[in-house]
């Protein structure tokens, strides 16, 4: 599966099925399906989802199940009902939830970190994509539960994830004794106390999709709050940084991973709220966020065979700085896919 095209370089770097980005690539090609009608793209979202389904079976091994079988068999299974594929997603459901812990009300993020890192409950900001898959099965033939333990996790994290301006911790720590947390921290962002842009976006991302889940205005209202101090802090070409408190701004690395991640958000966050100057806000600034990431300076265009140029992946780790990253073009294609369905007056429907 394609991963990334690192800086300077014009070919993909290509990874396991196993990796947590095995997922962006099928997804990618059944939105090419979708937008076109053309049975090439359906032929080959087939082959390379199929790909993953080993996956499926194995034990709970981190929380990435969402990105990696929900991007790909269930965007296969909205678009074709393929009974298969609902197997498949079902199957993955019950094996993200066995990652749940009731004492804390979350899903252990990052298992092989419990000793590496001295995390002994992990739960990072980026979990709160896989709880899609796990609202899903609820709806297509899972146990309840399993939208029960998805509710939970997304109420815990607001209420320990956040600052009191509603920037996101990367990662947080919680004592499996007493259930309680012990400290937010970032992994991948600048520091403790920053606001890694990245996390925030999938923030924004998150409680959108718990919203049009649940229809709990507690998630579209903390959807709007986490939007907000995004928004507010975003450059003037609503790119953001990879880190909005990174020291060197304007030296620093942009990440339009992020800027993908929420346009695609906040198309669909303008179609829920009721106040209708706040719904075109929010449709604005994703089609500005569009409007730059599809201009000469952020699109590929002739420089290498991806969608996007400049995302970052984990900056304090030196890895995938100011590359061309899968996930990025993934949540490009979807926002575009999204407004391709507002422009002609569609409903967005759920997303699988």
């Amino acid at each position: 599966m394609p991963r990334n095209i690192q800086n300077g370089q014009n070919k993909w770097k290509f990874t396991t099925y196993r990796d947590w980005c095995s997922g962006f690539w099928p997804g990618e090609l059944w939105y090419l399906y979708e937008s076109t009608h053309n049975k090439k793209w359906l032929s080959e979202a087939d082959k390379f989802t199929r790909h993953l389904t080993p996956i499926a079976s194995e034990p709970g091994f981190d929380h990435d199940l969402g990105f990696q079988l929900f991007n790909s068999f269930g965007n296969g299974y909205r678009l074709t009902k393929n009974p298969e594929y609902k197997a498949v997603i079902l199957k993955a459901a019950d094996s993200l939830a066995t990652l749940f812990n009731p004492k804390i009300g979350t899903i252990l993020s990052w298992p092989q970190n419990v000793k590496r890192m001295g995390w002994p409950h992990n739960t990072i900001i980026d979990n709160m994509i896989n709880l899609e898959l796990l609202f899903w099965a609820s709806k297509n033939g899972g146990p309840k539960r399993l939208c029960e333990i998805a509710s939970a996790h997304a109420k815990t994290t607001m209420k320990n994830h956040f600052r009191p301006d509603y920037s996101a911790y990367h990662v947080v720590v919680y004592d499996t004794i007493t259930g309680k947390k012990i400290k937010g921290i970032t992994h991948q962002g600048y520091s403790d106390s920053s606001m890694w842009a990245r996390g925030q976006a999938w923030a924004i991302y998150g409680y959108t999709m718990c919203y049009r889940e649940t229809k709990d205005p507690q998630f579209l209202h903390f959807a709007q709050k986490v939007a907000g101090i995004y928004l507010a802090k975003l450059p003037a070409d609503m790119v953001p940084y990879w880190d909005f408190n990174a020291p060197n701004i304007p030296n620093e690395s942009r990440d339009a991973s992020a800027a993908a991640i929420t346009a695609s958000a906040l198309l669909e966050l303008s179609t829920f709220v009721k106040d209708k100057s706040q719904a075109r806000l929010y449709r604005q600034k994703a089609e500005q966020m569009l409007n730059a990431l599809s201009s000469a300076q952020y699109q590929s265009r002739d420089v290498n065979s991806a969608a996007l140029l400049h995302s970052t992946g984990h900056h304090p780790n030196g890895s995938e700085i100011d590359a061309s990253i899968i996930y990025a073009d993934y949540y490009y294609l979807e926002a575009l896919v999204r407004l391709k369905k507002l422009q002609v007056g569609k409903r967005l429907c759920q997303n699988l």
